[in-house]
């Protein structure tokens, strides 16, 4: 095993396929699959299934990937510390759901980095997808929410995947409104208050589980649904269309503006937020770091609600 053969399988997997990954590293097709060929038959094991559609991961495949992941980012770390006095270049991702503390959080490291080189990835996703980026160390953390309604099956599937999952911090279920929103002037809501409104709910593609799902009660039937990808979607659509979404309450006029406001729901469930890493794997200094900012602006924005 080379840390070339390496390269190769992360490039691959990065490129989403053989020929892509070829292009990119300047080799034939041939060659780049001959090496995945030799590292295969050398670890004793199938990285990639070959179908007429391509190469996918294995269940195998996509463990050793996540091992090689690490290997070929230390060894860029060594190599730009140490070859040629190459200054290091700071690697840090984290995958989420649709969070502005999360962003805000990122932000802070960011500024903390911003007179050296750094490569940073902030993946606002799917559920399922942060689980995978995790899982596959695409990201070093993830942050989601366990609920009553969704935590037997989600501690059951992140089990599955060898993940942690660590609380930072639990909240009372709130909506977000626009500001000139009868509900906003509501010192709370229940269900029926929104009922004549349009709920705004992310999707969740081909996993498209209601324990996946990022909002509490959606178990709920309602007249009027939206389904969005994005987070600047989804707030210029309650802005727009007077809808709403529920969340956590916990909302950044630094990046978000003042339009939205967050109103307390009358609900027996909760929203348990913390973050993935994978089982017995020690957390980076970067990680540590953005987990250090993250609890910060909770707290900060904990003394100040």
């Amino acid at each position: 095993m080379t840390l070339q053969q390496l390269r190769y399988l992360v490039a691959i997997v990065e490129k989403g396929s053989l020929h892509l990954a070829a292009q990119h590293l300047y080799l034939s097709q041939p060659s780049l699959s001959r090496a995945i060929a030799e590292l295969e038959k050398e670890m004793g094991i199938t990285i990639f299934s070959r179908t007429n559609r391509g190469m996918k991961l294995t269940e195998d495949g996509t463990k050793f990937l996540a091992y090689a992941r690490q290997v070929v980012e230390q060894a860029d770390l060594l190599e730009r510390a140490y070859k040629g006095g190459a200054p290091v270049r700071h690697v840090f991702a984290v995958s989420a759901q649709h969070y502005a503390f999360v962003v805000n959080a990122f932000v802070s490291l960011v500024r903390e980095y911003e007179a050296d080189a750094y490569e940073f990835s902030l993946r606002e996703s799917r559920t399922g997808e942060i689980i995978e980026d995790v899982r596959t160390r695409r990201s070093e953390l993830g942050v989601l929410y366990l609920s009553r309604f969704n935590q037997e099956v989600m501690r059951h599937i992140l089990a599955k995947a060898e993940l942690s999952f660590v609380p930072l911090f639990r909240a009372s279920p709130h909506v977000f409104v626009r500001r000139d929103s009868p509900l906003a002037a509501k010192e709370r809501v229940c269900l029926t208050d929104l009922l004549p409104y349009p709920r705004l709910t992310y999707e969740q593609g081909t996993d498209n589980s209601l324990y996946f799902a990022e909002e509490l009660h959606r178990m709920e039937n309602v007249p009027k649904s939206i389904i969005v990808s994005d987070r600047a979607t989804l707030f210029n659509l309650i802005i727009g269309l007077n809808g709403y979404t529920i969340s956590s309450g916990i909302l950044s006029s630094d990046l978000n503006g003042t339009e939205i406001v967050a109103v307390p729901l009358e609900s027996d469930e909760y929203m348990e937020v913390g973050y993935l890493y994978p089982q017995g794997v020690a957390l980076s200094f970067m990680s540590q770091r953005y987990l250090d900012l993250l609890r910060d602006y909770i707290a900060k924005y904990s003394r100040s609600a």
